[in-house]
C-alpha cells in the first residue's frame, strides 16, 4: 500500500475523528464560552497524557516491531505477549495514581474541585483505554489501514452520539465525561473487527513477561512517553502562564486557534503516523529511505500549504462556525499559527526517522530541549507582543526543530 492509498483511508478516519472533536468544541463553546474552551483544552491534555501512560507508551513500539516481525510468528507472539503484560501493569499503576490525586488534579487543571469525580472516572477507564491502544497498534503494525479506518469511523460516530446526549444533559461536565466514555465505546467496534482479521490469533491476548521484548519496548516507549509527557505538560504551562498574565478568556482565543490547527493537521499527521512509522521501521537501505522521504515531501507538503492558506482565507467563517461570534478576537492569531503549521509538518516527516530507527537518547534530548525553548519563547514573545506572541513562539520553535532534524537525517543517511 502506498502513501496515496493510505492517505485516503486515513483521511476518512481522520474526518470522522475531526467531526467528533468539532462537535465537542461547538457544544462547549455554546454552553461555557471561551473559558469553557480553555478548560476543555486542559482536560484533553490530561486525557492525552494518561492515555499514553496507561498503555506504557508502547503503541509506537508495537507498530514498529509488528511491522518487523509479522513474518516471524515466534518473535511476534513473544512481542505481543510482552506488550500486553506491559500495558496492563502500566494502566493499573496510572489508574491508581489518578484516583489517589484526583482532587489535586481537578484543582490544578480546572480550578474546581467539583471535577474530581470526573478525574476518578478517567482513572477507572485507563484499563479499557490501554486495550484500545493495543488493538489499534497491532492493526497499524500489520498496515491494515482499511480496518483501522473502519474502527475509527464507527468509534467516532458512537462518540458523537455520546457527546450530544451527555452535553445536553450536563453541559460542560457532560461533554468532558463523554470524552472518557466514548474512548471505551471504541472497544465495541475494535474487538470484533480485530477478531475477524486474517492475522488475529488467540495468542495475541496472552500475558507474559519476556525480558528481551520488554527491554525493546521499554527503550522505544521512553521516546513515546517523552513526547507524550512533554507536549501536554508544556501546553498546560503555556495555558497557566497566559491565564495568569492575560486571563482565561484570552486562553480561550489561543485554544480556539490551536484547536483549528490541530483539526486540519489531523489529516496529515494521521497519514504520517499510520503509513510512515511501520514503513520507515522496515526499510534498511539508504536509497529506499531517501525515496520514501522525498515522496513524503512531494505529496504531503503541498497539501499542508493549501490547507493552511484555505484556513487563513476562511478564518472568520471558520471561527464563527466552530465556536461563536464571541471568539472574533481569535482571528488575529491565525497567520503565525498557520505558518508554524507548515514548518511543523515539514519537521515531523524527518523526525519520524528518529522514532522508526529507535534513536532513543537523541529523540528524548531533542524533545526536552525544544519543549523548554518553546515555553521560554512564549514567555519572551508574549511579554513583547501580547497573546499573538504565543503563536510567534510556536512558529519560531518549529523552524529551529526543522533545522535540527535536517542535520539528524543527513548524519543518519551518511552512515548507511
Amino acid at each position: 500500500m502506498n502513501i496515496v492509498r493510505a492517505g485516503f483511508y486515513s483521511a476518512i478516519a481522520t474526518g470522522a475523528r475531526l467531526l467528533a472533536a468539532l462537535v465537542v468544541i461547538k457544544l462547549v463553546a455554546w454552553f461555557a464560552g471561551p473559558e469553557g474552551v480553555g478548560k476543555l483544552g486542559q482536560f484533553t491534555s490530561l486525557m492525552s497524557l494518561l492515555a499514553v501512560l496507561a498503555g506504557g507508551g508502547i503503541s509506537a513500539g508495537i507498530v514498529k516491531y509488528v511491522a518487523e516481525y509479522r513474518h516471524d510468528p515466534q518473535r511476534l507472539a513473544r512481542l505481543l505477549a510482552a506488550a500486553l503484560w506491559y500495558a496492563l501493569c502500566a494502566s493499573v499503576l496510572m489508574g491508581c495514581l489518578a484516583l489517589l490525586f484526583s482532587r489535586q488534579l481537578a484543582v490544578w487543571l480546572l480550578d474546581d474541585a467539583a471535577y474530581a469525580g470526573l478525574i476518578r472516572v478517567l482513572a477507572v477507564a485507563q484499563l479499557g483505554i490501554a486495550l484500545v491502544n493495543y488493538i489499534l497498534a497491532v492493526i497499524n503494525g500489520f498496515m491494515d489501514v482499511r480496518r483501522l479506518a473502519l474502527i475509527q469511523v464507527l468509534g467516532s460516530l458512537l462518540s458523537i452520539v455520546m457527546v450530544i446526549w451527555l452535553a445536553r444533559w450536563l453541559h460542560l461536565y457532560g461533554a468532558l465525561l463523554a470524552l472518557i466514555v466514548s474512548q471505551l465505546l471504541w472497544l465495541v467496534v475494535g474487538l470484533p473487527a480485530w477478531w475477524r482479521s486474517p492475522y488475529f490469533q488467540r495468542s495475541m491476548l496472552r500475558l507474559r513477561f519476556d525480558r528481551e521484548m520488554t527491554l525493546r519496548l521499554a527503550a522505544f516507549s521512553v521516546m513515546t512517553l517523552t513526547a507524550a509527557l512533554v507536549s501536554p505538560l508544556v501546553n498546560i504551562a503555556v495555558r497557566d502562564h497566559l491565564a495568569l498574565q492575560l486571563g482565561w478568556e484570552q486562553v480561550g482565543y489561543w485554544q480556539a486557534v490551536s484547536k483549528v490547527s490541530d483539526a486540519y493537521l489531523l489529516f496529515l499527521t494521521a497519514a504520517i503516523n499510520i503509513y510512515y512509522l511501520p514503513k520507515l521501521a522496515a526499510i534498511r537501505e539508504r536509497a529506499a529511505l531517501v525515496a520514501e522521504l522525498r515522496n513524503a515531501y512531494r505529496y504531503i507538503l503541498p497539501v499542508v500549504v493549501v490547507l493552511a492558506a484555505a484556513v487563513y482565507v476562511l478564518r472568520e467563517w471558520v471561527t464563527r462556525l466552530l465556536f461563536s461570534a464571541d471568539f472574533a478576537p481569535a482571528n488575529a492569531l491565525y497567520a503565525p499559527q498557520l505558518a508554524g503549521d507548515v514548518v511543523k509538518i515539514a519537521s515531523f516527516i524527518l523526525s519520524y526517522v528518529m522514532l522508526a530507527k529507535a534513536m532513543t537518547r537523541l529523540f528524548v534530548i531533542s524533545e526536552c530541549v525544544f519543549a523548554a525553548s518553546y515555553l521560554a519563547l512564549v514567555y519572551v514573545f508574549t511579554a513583547h507582543f501580547g497573546l499573538v506572541g504565543a503563536m510567534y513562539a510556536f512558529a519560531a520553535n518549529y523552524l529551529a526543530y526543522l533545522a535540527f532534524n535536517v542535520l539528524v537525517v543527513r548524519h543518519y543517511l551518511g552512515g548507511l
